[in-house]
């Protein structure tokens, strides 16, 4: 195996040749990058994780998001989309990393580092929440279908014969040149915009004048941060931490390729943002003078035909088809990949279904459960579509948190370890989701709550969180000194031939050592009541969340 022989990779079929949609790497190929076409070919072969997890999510639930935010709210929350892009960076390059050098699933690493007591609430959010996100693809697959002409039943049947056949293939190589042919669909967006051409004034204003526009009409300032949340939740999950960690891994990617992956990564942010912002504006306009209230995305679908024609409304349709499918098969994987990784069972694209039984049936009894949900008549599926992005919005800080801890174990992460810039980013993101949940738990107990009174509160949450990142600082320069004692006594022991300095590292060929070599790291002190803390709070903006959810659907 690249760089040591003694690596945390735990399936063999995670070592080898990487066969990409568009092209391949050799195992043994070390060869320099050196001119632009050697360069060109490696990140054609590399691409394909950060594309998949970033269109994975514009799906179904992002399509309705999006689609109400700008019927309701026009242009002016387009700014949220710009705050966005280095929250997305940030934590898909941490799991990047943590695929890339240790070999293991996210859900694995958490189990392993934290405890059963800890990985078990992560990974039954995941499981319960991936469930209910892909409840809402196959909603978005019905609506779709619905307004193109097509059955419910031969829609819903279909559209799961083919998520399934895809995985079932037992070829890496062949699943991800189906996803990627998929992401393709969601450029359909761009002339879906250039059809309704909002006007260039607006769009910019609301990507330059953060406002929140509440008011009596619009719901007031608990609808407003519902959605900000709501967007926060679709545009980044929990399930992309999984996903993507899980894939970098099953593609056999290694720290030699982290540049060309990265790159990969910002691709998928351009398209996913670029998207979002076509969606928000196209509904926007369509809407502006239509008197239509929000309904569902087939709604949306007919108020942009109204508008821009039926080749619009039928383009936003596909489009939307084409989201819920390529969501679908990253949620899907998400949870076959983390459940796999948790109880040992073979889980790779790279194995054929007679091989990974396990894995395989979880993927399509995932599937199966959901498209089964969605053809029950009566199924409340306004409270799934409404819902899951919000939770998703929630639960997200948690999950962030241990996404930092593991990216700052020394252990597991050895050179490539986060930098203090990462770190103080990362605190200021965990900071700022934490805030929007105490304002969303506040709208849902006080719906009457003004603007002043929002900012009063993210104040009190802000003077909170400088005073946790002063004394986390504190400890961090404590310990950057005794590290400089700790670095200023060897070099005098190994000038003195009483010892040697630690030899050079290889960050490019450096992999975690296996999971039984490294030592367990204790959470006391601070650290446990922090995370049991998080854990109650968040518990309790779920449940205000979901009441919340309830009220507004039953409203409507």
């Amino acid at each position: 195996m690249e760089g040591s022989a003694r690596t945390a990779v735990l399936d063999e079929a995670h070592v080898g040749d990487i066969r990409g949609a568009l092209g391949t790497i050799s195992l043994d190929d070390h060869a320099a990058r050196t001119t632009v076409s050697a360069k060109l070919k490696t990140l054609l072969a590399v691409v394909g994780p950060g594309l998949i997890v970033m269109i994975g999510d514009n799906d179904a639930g992002a399509f309705s998001t999006y689609g109400q935010a700008g019927q309701v709210y026009g242009t002016k929350l387009l700014w949220t989309l710009i705050l966005l892009i280095p929250v997305l960076y940030v934590n898909q390059e941490m799991v990047l990393r943590l695929g890339a050098v240790t070999g293991v699933g996210h859900a694995r690493l958490i189990l392993s580092r934290f405890g059963k007591f800890w990985g078990a609430f992560e990974v039954i959010d995941l499981f319960l929440l991936n469930g209910l996100t892909i409840v809402t693809e196959f909603i978005g697959i019905t609506l779709a279908a619905g307004y193109l002409g097509v059955p419910k039943v031969i829609a819903v049947v279909f559209a799961a014969a083919i998520i399934i056949a895809t995985a079932f293939t037992g070829s890496f190589r062949a699943f991800e040149r189906i996803a990627m042919f998929f992401c393709l669909g969601s450029l359909l967006l761009i002339p879906l915009y250039l059809m309704a051409h909002p006007a260039a004034s607006a769009m910019a204003k609301g990507f330059g004048s953060p406002e929140l526009p509440g008011g009596a009409a619009t719901g007031g300032m608990a609808a407003v941060m519902l959605l900000v949340i709501g967007i926060v939740g679709t545009t980044i999950a929990p399930w992309q931490l999984f996903f993507q960690q899980s894939y970098v891994i099953d593609k056999r990617i290694t720290p030699r390729f982290m540049k060309y992956e990265k790159a990969d990564l910002w691709i998928g942010i351009v398209i996913v943002v670029v998207g979002a912002a076509a969606l928000m504006g196209t509904t926007a306009v369509a809407f502006a003078h239509s008197g239509a209230q929000f309904t569902d995305s087939a709604g949306l679908a007919r108020g942009i035909a109204a508008y821009a024609g039926h080749v619009a409304g039928a383009l936003f349709a596909v489009a939307l088809l084409d989201a819920a499918v390529i969501g679908a098969f990253a949620v899907s994987l998400s949870s076959a990949y983390a459940i796999g990784d948790v109880l040992g069972m073979k889980h790779s694209l790279h194995r054929g279904v007679g091989q990974a039984k396990g894995f395989y049936a979880l993927y399509a009894a995932l599937i199966c459960v959901a498209a089964v949900i969605v053809l029950i008549p009566g199924s409340p599926l306004g409270l799934f579509t409404e819902g899951v992005q919000v939770l998703a919005g929630v639960l997200l800080p948690a999950a962030t948190v241990f996404l930092l801890m593991l990216c700052n174990d020394k252990a597991v992460l050895g050179p490539w370890v986060n930098t203090a810039k990462t770190n103080a980013f990362t605190g200021a993101v965990i900071a700022a989701l934490i805030t929007l949940s105490v304002v969303l738990v506040a709208s849902v107990m006080f719906p009457a709550i003004t603007a002043t009174q929002i900012f009063v509160i993210m104040g009190a949450c802000a003077a909170v969180a400088v005073a946790i990142g002063g004394f986390a600082l504190a400890r961090a320069r404590h310990s950057a000194r005794a590290a400089a004692v700790g670095l200023y006594a060897r070099d005098v022991l190994a000038e003195a031939g009483l010892g040697s300095e630690a030899p050079a590292v290889d960050k490019n060929s450096w992999r975690m050592p296996p999971l039984s070599e490294l030592p367990v790291p204790v959470i006391k002190g601070a650290r446990r009541i922090g995370l049991l803390g998080l854990r109650g709070y968040l518990a309790l903006a779920m449940i205000m969340v979901i009441v919340k959810v309830v009220e507004t659907a039953l409203g409507h």
